[in-house]
């Protein structure tokens, strides 16, 4: 066991450091990793076994972890619906959206849902925020036109057609668009969040390029945490058109840190997970 006091490791329970676990390293690894290597590689980030168990439990039962057992070693296999998941995701997580164009319009989602099926309400609204629509009004959310097709599909798929309508085309309002945008997102909030991960990682990246060698076990945790920490902020980004953002925007020169972090670390991350399978020369063969 490695002693995690060596790279000041400080508890922390989140669950999406397992999600994060999964996308970026355990995909690599074939879809498949042992139960005992994945809760010592997640205690070295910081998650307890506790944690990681009850995070481990979570996933199961959305389907996403089915327990198998290779060898000798316990584990679990990332199910279809999980690789899915994990792979509609990466445009968002790994190319942080780039800027709409202003000229394609706007998507417009409004749902009419009756109280008694204030659940599907509720549904609806996650799902569309979840997406990266911002709320223009009272049942009512817009995005780039972009995503009208990412709506569409999301809809369908939870079956509530029946209670939305969606609409594309251009803003000929007269109130200023990047008022009425900034009231339907927190956009101060995104920007700091960006800002917030550019003040995280920019001195530790230009340290690591500067280092002959960096500790293999430092650079999973690193990596992991760095991908853990960046993979939230893409999804409450809505890729809004470079003329109704401010001029201090920040998201560009993260993204570019992000993928600086990711072009030292990943390959040595992967290194270092790899001697926790059972197999490592498949693991390997597997990235």
């Amino acid at each position: 066991m490695h002693e995690e006091t060596k790279v000041g490791v400080r508890p922390r329970r989140s669950g999406t450091l397992l999600v994060s676990f999964l996308g970026s390293v355990v995909r690599r690894m074939g879809n498949w990793m042992p139960i005992a290597g994945g809760v010592e590689l997640m205690g070295q980030v910081g998650l307890d076994p506790p944690s990681s168990r009850t995070a481990v439990f979570r996933l199961k039962q959305r389907g996403w972890l089915v327990s198998e057992t290779r060898g000798d070693a316990r584990g679990y296999v990332l199910t279809p619906l999980a690789q899915r998941a994990l792979a509609e995701g990466d445009e968002v997580i790994w190319h942080a959206r780039q800027p709409a164009d202003i000229a394609d319009g706007w998507c417009i989602v409004n749902f009419s849902v009756p109280e008694s099926e204030r659940s599907k309400r509720h549904q609806l609204r996650a799902l569309v925020s979840s997406l990266g629509f911002g709320n223009v009004g009272t049942a009512m959310w817009i995005a780039p036109a972009r995503m009208l097709s990412a709506a569409e599909n999301a809809i369908a798929e939870l079956g509530l057609d029946e209670y939305a309508a969606i609409f594309v085309g251009d803003y000929m309002g007269r109130q200023d668009l990047r008022s009425l945008l900034s009231a339907s997102w927190d956009l101060d909030a995104i920007n700091e969040r960006y800002k917030a991960f550019l003040a995280r990682y920019s001195t530790e990246v230009e340290g690591l390029s500067a280092q002959k060698t960096i500790d293999p076990q430092q650079a999973f945790i690193t990596y992991l945490r760095g991908v853990d920490h960046w993979r939230k902020l893409p999804f409450r980004d809505p890729g809004l058109p470079r003329q109704v953002l401010a001029a201090d925007w920040s998201a560009p020169q993260a993204a570019v840190l992000f993928e600086q972090l990711v072009s030292i670390l990943e390959r040595r991350a992967l290194d270092y997970a790899a001697g926790f399978w059972p197999d490592v020369e498949d693991a390997a063969t597997a990235r």
